[in-house]
């Protein structure tokens, strides 16, 4: 009996393979293997960058919260250790937001905790 090929499930994963590589240059748009090769290395960065998005964001609240607490006297340290203290709950995005389109209502809380 001769060796049956599914050749159906094997073009279907293949052409899945060059959809993705759409707008890739040269042959890691045209070649299937250099196009595997692409798409795998650029799912894997995605993945990576889905979880450092997480950290960059965090990273740019605290700088923003930091300069904003720092023009009212108090380091990004003891601003943060305050509001625990104090029993407000307010994450890093509310509170980087507030300080940066609303610093008046940031002044507010600073005034609060500060008293």
């Amino acid at each position: 009996m001769p060796r049956s090929i599914n050749s159906v499930a094997s073009r279907r994963r293949r052409k899945k393979i060059m959809k993705m590589a759409k707008g890739y240059y040269g042959a890691r748009r045209t070649q299937y293997t250099a196009a595997k090769n692409a798409v795998e290395k650029a799912l894997l960065y995605a993945y990576r960058d889905r979880k450092q998005r997480k950290r960059n964001f965090r990273r740019l609240w605290i700088q923003r919260i930091n300069a904003a607490a720092r023009q009212h006297g108090l380091s990004y340290s003891q601003f943060m250790g305050l509001i625990h203290k104090n029993g407000i709950e307010l994450n890093r995005k509310v509170l980087a937001d507030l300080a940066m389109n609303h610093p008046e209502a940031f002044k507010a809380i600073v005034d609060k905790i500060k008293a």
